[in-house]
């Protein structure tokens, strides 16, 4: 074995890549924004304020609602916390308000990326982009890729791609109230910019008005 030269400078360890942003994935802190604020709100039903830095980077702010910075048993028995991240959550966990804010956004990066992938025109489509992404939450990223919306989206039919949205209510077969609300709030954002009547400004309103 040979030894190291003396005064050799010693090795500089790899350096962890930075976490992936939200907005440079999907193309558009708008549509990161709208996924900050609509995720908790589906999932935890809590309220956030969102807000875009100069980087692009989006600053998350806890509003109201219960903030679930415990692991505790989803309905499923699953163990979840922050905004219905599972993915290495164990009972007996406890995040801070950070942590929460970089897994939720770890877990949307995770369901944004191979969307984006398997509907590449969805880069740069906020608010297409948004309702797909929050879709996948649902249905899983594989459910979005192999359905019809990548074809749509292709053929740059987006009226009927916002459509295609609403049949995604079902669950163990049935029609599941939630998941219909769910939907047509997706609707509601996805068609904003497509519909006349449907404005950037008024979306806020919109989504609040289905219930």
């Amino acid at each position: 074995m040979t030894d190291k030269p003396a005064g050799s400078p010693a090795p500089v360890p790899a350096r962890k890549p930075a976490p992936k942003k939200l907005a440079a994935v999907i193309g558009s802190a708008a549509g990161a924004v709208l996924l900050f604020v609509g995720v908790p709100r589906e999932e935890s039903g809590r309220t956030v304020a969102a807000t875009v830095n100069a980087d692009q980077s989006v600053t998350v702010r806890h509003v109201s609602g219960d903030q679930h910075l415990t692991a505790y048993l989803d309905i499923v028995k699953v163990a979840t916390a922050c905004d219905g991240v599972t993915r290495g959550v164990k009972i007996g966990q406890r995040f801070t308000v950070a942590e929460c804010d970089a897994m939720n956004e770890r877990e949307l990066v995770a369901h944004a990326e191979p969307v984006i992938a398997c509907i590449p025109s969805l880069y740069g489509r906020p608010y297409q982009a948004a309702a797909a992404i929050d879709l996948a939450y649902n249905v899983g990223t594989a459910g979005v890729c192999r359905s019809s919306l990548p074809r749509l989206a292709a053929a740059g039919t987006w009226r009927p791609f916002c459509d295609k949205l609403l049949e995604f209510n079902r669950a163990g077969g049935k029609v599941v109230r939630g998941l219909q609300l769910r939907r047509r709030r997706a609707w509601e954002a996805c068609v904003t910019g497509i519909v006349a009547g449907k404005t950037p400004a008024t979306l806020d309103a919109r989504v609040k008005a289905v219930r």
